[in-house]
């Protein structure tokens, strides 16, 4: 297991979960647990649950999706590490770009943190040109965790008109 360098501090983060293959909502479900497990993150809260198309390769089965609100100590490339652990544990295998998977494990947002590396990019570049994002992340920025200064720009990036069609509410959040 590799040596765990810690971040300046816990950072909010947002991860979009997504999956098409297999029992989707228990892998969503079991992803959540793995989360949950590691003690360098805290799973503070998850929007409900959505079912959408494929995005970029249309030739598959839908989606579910959802985005869960955690706080971690990990560094931003310690904490990808950790989540392509988790969907390898779950049985993802990258074929090719856009393939159906068991599932995916985005970093959406780590706080107020840039990142640009060839392995990842902070805030996600493709976040607001996808409903089965948006409108998840919207819910998990009105729990009161995700609420105040570091969340409020976005926040006001989600009340512009971004796309938030092609996405059905398939289990709400109790």
């Amino acid at each position: 297991m590799p040596t765990i360098q810690k971040a300046d501090s816990r950072q909010q983060v947002l991860l979009g979960l997504g999956a098409n293959v297999g029992d989707r909502w228990a892998n969503l479900r079991r992803a959540i647990q793995d989360l949950a497990a590691r003690r360098e993150i805290t799973v503070l809260t998850r929007s409900s649950v959505y079912e959408s198309e494929p995005a970029g390769y249309a030739d598959q089965p839908r989606f579910l999706n959802l985005v869960v609100g955690v706080e971690t100590v990990l560094a931003p490339e310690e904490l990808l590490a950790a989540t392509l652990e988790i969907e390898r544990g779950l049985g993802r295998v990258r074929s090719f770009a856009n393939a159906p998977r068991t599932l995916d494990i985005d970093i959406l947002f780590f706080g107020n943190r840039s990142v640009n590396t060839e392995r990842l990019q902070v805030p996600h570049p493709h976040f607001a040109e996808r409903p089965f994002v948006v409108v998840p992340m919207d819910e998990v920025l009105r729990h009161p965790a995700f609420q105040g200064p570091l969340w409020d720009p976005l926040r006001a990036t989600l009340k512009t008109d971004l796309p938030r069609s092609g996405v059905w509410l398939w289990e709400e959040q109790e």
